[in-house]
This record gives structure tokens, C-alpha cells and sequence, in this order.
């Protein structure tokens, strides 16, 4: 029998909008296409799950002041709290980045998912929704064909990002053909394409630090790593979306010094020394920064004002974004116009939307989970109160 609230997506966005609307006292079924739940979740805490991120302007990072509105409902604070109360603990960075205690997912996602079984949530796995039938839900299960028509359901299928994760967009086009607008998914937070000389190969896979990447108005501090297919990592992506928007790429590889301080250390006698050991010895480059000032910048200047002005400003000869599927978020999905206050689809009533299926972008370091908490929370109490 069909519940009357029905869940479709089992990442963080669905299981916090399958908790709200079990918390309101309504019978909900959550359904994952894979066989466990929020397998992007558990992928990005592989490396350290970063939950959320205490900063005064943490809202600021959002391209999208819609989703900001939300997030400063259910903010870093809140996030820290929910995380609590499943018995995680927690500590801040020193960029005000918040972890578990024991870096990994799968202890939060077995707390969690016993706490939605404790409210009553009914877990379905290796359910994949395949559409519409009519007034219905379709779906390939286990058993066969099954038609669901609850009278609310929560969309939580994520963007266009990893779709081996279950993140496939595969549900634009019913959508779509239902009349709901979906702007276009782009990459977010994503490596960009270089082609490497020979030369380059004895620094590929060594960090970049210690150096800034200049892209329009957007300037990033972070680390980054040399790959063999470009460049990425975190202060990458916090550029991305303006060199994907086309932005012009440049490098400072010592962002801590003036040109004219530059200038005039280059202006020294260097002797018998050769120009790549008085770069490193006068300005302190490491061979990782000398490697790139030699890749980008040949022929190298003859003066030192030039010299200065291009290790200030390297310009970076990318060949654009890494493609949308290894991506670590997409921008673009349902608009803003396209759904009401508590994200409901203005043209399907009785169905609400959550998490990356939404057209919003933000930069990684916590803002992507915290959004995907925030807008399940948000949809799911908006379901919760249509049923009521």
C-alpha cells in the first residue's frame, strides 16, 4: 500500500526530508535506486567528511540568494547540532572547517539511517525511479514494475555530478516534458584540462602552495595539486565557476610580495649563477613553482620588471573545465521560478525538490552538505505540512 509521503533519493537532502516528515507524524517511504543509501556522501568523506564550515559570512559563499535564505535557517550551527544529536563528535579546522572526530561518513550514515528506522521511515533500496505513468510514479524494483501515487513526494536525485554515485540527471527530461524549467547543468567545483610538457612529469602529483590563482574578480589562496590532467583541489575549485564562465586565469607565485619588491631582489648581481638557482635563491621559489614559471612564462624576460610581472601574474594556458561526470558538484538544475516558496513544483503540485536537483552553486568546504541539509529540511516540513 502506498504510503501517503514518499521520498525519492536516499542522499543527505532525502533522509533529512524523509526525517522531517516522519518527525511531523506522517508515514514516509524513502527509495534509492542503489543498494545503499547516500553512496556520494560516504565518497566524499573518504578523505574527511567536512560537514559544514564556521565562518561570519557563510552565506556570502552562495551564488544563489534563494538557497542562502535557506541555509541561514539550518546553518553551520544547526548542522553542528544535528550531527551531535547522532553522537558524532566534532572539531573546527583552522580555517573553520568541521569535521568528525574520526573523519569518516559511515558512522554518521549507520546513526542516521537507525534513527530514521526508529521514526518509522520504511528504507527501500534498488528502487530506481523511472518516470511518469500517468498520475503515477514508476519505478524498476526488485520485484518488478511498481506505480506509486503517495500524496506528497520529495525529489532528492541530486545534480549531474558522479553519476556512477547514482547522480545521473537522468530525471531532466520527465521533468521537462512535465512543464518544470531546469537551467542546463554546468561543472562545479572542478579541475581544469592541461596538457603538460615532457618536462613536467618529475611534478605531477606534487601540491602547489604558497601561491595564488587570480580568475576575473576571484582570488584564491588555497592549495592546489599538479595532476596529469591539469590541475585541481580545493583552490582550484574555489575559482572554477568564474573560469567556467570565462574568466581569465592567471598565477601569482609569490602572492606575498610586491612586484617592486620582486623587481628589485631581481635587479641583484647573480654572478655565475644560473637564472633558475637565483629565482630560487633571491625569491624563494620551490622547484614546483620554478617548473611552472618555466612551463607558462618561456621565453622568460630579459628584465627584471618584465621577470616580476609575469612570476605576479602566470597566465594559465588551461584548456578548460574537467568534464561535468568528474565534477565534484553541478550548477544548474530546477529554477527558482519553476518552484514555490517551500519547493514545491509549480507544475506538478504535491511533488517538492531538494539538494543538487536545484539550480544553486556553491564552492566545497562544507557549503555543498550544509545546502543539501538545509533544502531537505525545507522540503521536507513544507511536504510535512501539506499533508497536514
Amino acid at each position: 500500500m502506498t504510503a501517503p509521503a514518499l521520498v525519492i533519493g536516499g542522499g543527505p537532502a532525502g533522509m533529512m526530508a524523509a526525517e522531517e516528515i516522519a518527525r511531523a507524524g506522517h508515514r514516509v517511504v524513502l527509495v534509492e535506486a542503489k543498494p545503499t543509501l547516500a553512496r556520494k556522501f560516504l565518497m566524499a568523506g573518504k578523505s574527511g567528511l567536512n560537514l559544514t564550515r564556521v565562518t561570519p559570512d557563510f552565506t556570502a559563499a552562495y551564488r544563489n540568494d534563494w538557497i542562502a535564505a535557506m541555509v541561514a535557517e539550518f546553518g553551520p550551527e544547526q548542522v553542528q547540532d544535528f550531527a551531535r544529536g547522532l553522537g558524532i563528535d566534532l572539531f573546527t579546522g583552522s580555517t573553520g572547517r568541521v569535521f568528525p572526530v574520526g573523519m569518516k561518513a559511515s558512522p554518521m550514515l549507520r546513526a542516521w539511517t537507525r534513527r530514521l528506522t526508529d521514526l518509522g521511515v520504511e528504507i527501500r533500496t534498488r528502487w530506481r525511479w523511472t518516470g511518469f505513468d500517468g498520475a503515477a510514479l514508476a519505478f524498476d524494483t526488485p520485484a518488478g514494475r511498481v506505480l506509486e501515487t503517495p500524496r506528497v513526494t520529495v525529489l532528492a536525485l541530486g545534480g549531474a555530478s558522479w553519476p556512477r554515485l547514482g547522480s545521473d540527471a537522468a530525471w531532466v527530461p520527465w521533468l521537462a516534458a512535465r512543464g518544470v524549467q531546469i537551467a542546463p547543468f554546468k561543472p562545479a567545483n572542478m579541475g581544469l584540462r592541461l596538457d603538460w610538457s615532457v618536462h613536467m612529469a618529475p611534478h605531477l602529483g606534487h601540491p602547489v602552495k604558497g601561491a595564488a590563482l587570480h580568475a576575473g574578480d576571484h582570488v584564491s589562496r588555497g592549495e592546489f595539486v599538479l595532476s596529469a590532467r591539469g590541475i585541481e583541489g580545493g583552490g582550484v575549485y574555489a575559482i572554477a565557476a568564474a573560469v567556467r564562465d570565462g574568466a581569465t586565469l592567471t598565477l601569482d607565485l609569490a602572492p606575498d610580495q610586491s612586484m617592486a619588491e620582486l623587481a628589485a631582489k631581481l635587479a641583484m648581481p647573480r654572478g655565475k649563477q644560473s637564472l633558475s638557482n637565483h629565482l630560487r635563491r633571491a625569491l624563494r621559489l620551490d622547484p614546483v613553482k620554478l617548473a611552472l614559471l618555466n612551463e607558462w612564462g618561456r621565453p622568460l624576460p630579459a628584465t627584471p620588471n618584465a621577470l616580476a610581472a609575469s612570476i605576479k601574474a602566470l597566465p594559465v594556458p588551461h584548456q578548460g573545465p574537467r568534464p561535468l561526470a568528474e565534477a565534484i558538484s553541478s550548477a544548474g538544475g530546477i529554477t527558482r521560478a519553476s518552484l514555490t516558496e517551500g519547493l514545491e513544483l509549480r507544475a506538478l503540485p504535491g511533488i517538492f525538490a531538494a539538494g543538487e536537483m536545484l539550480d544553486w552553486e556553491a564552492p566545497t568546504g562544507g557549503y555543498l552538505l550544509t545546502a543539501c541539509f538545509a533544502t531537505g529540511r525545507h522540503a521536507g516540513r513544507a511536504a510535512a505540512r501539506a499533508l497536514d
